[in-house]
């Protein structure tokens, strides 16, 4: 696999349809066998284009994927999400309770 070579090898997300709603397994909800099965990839563009064309990427394993350019320099945003209260006064009473059973 060749890595990065110049500003015709950017990094850039495609998203692609995998499967169409009838093509999904019937063991799925209703709500999402009515929905086709849409994924993002990342990978190095192959040539140049614009956001919006369709595009072949080859990703970081040297696979070549084909789908709608979404982003050029795709940036990670890991999170888990905003504080649930509840779960965050749990956690101060179970702390609670284990001290006060190592007292005992």
């Amino acid at each position: 696999m060749a890595y990065a070579e110049g500003p015709r090898r950017r990094w850039a997300q495609i998203g692609l349809v995998v499967l169409e709603p009838e093509e999904r397994t019937a063991r799925l909800p209703d709500d999402t066998k009515k929905v086709p099965y849409y994924v993002r990839v990342r990978g190095f563009l192959e040539g140049e284009a614009n956001v919006g064309d369709t595009v072949t990427i080859e990703t970081l394993i040297g696979r070549r994927v084909q789908g709608e350019l979404l982003r050029i320099g795709p940036a990670y945003g890991h999170s888990f999400g905003q504080p649930i209260e509840e779960l965050m006064q749990a956690g101060f009473e179970a702390r609670s309770l284990l001290r006060s059973l190592e007292e005992d």
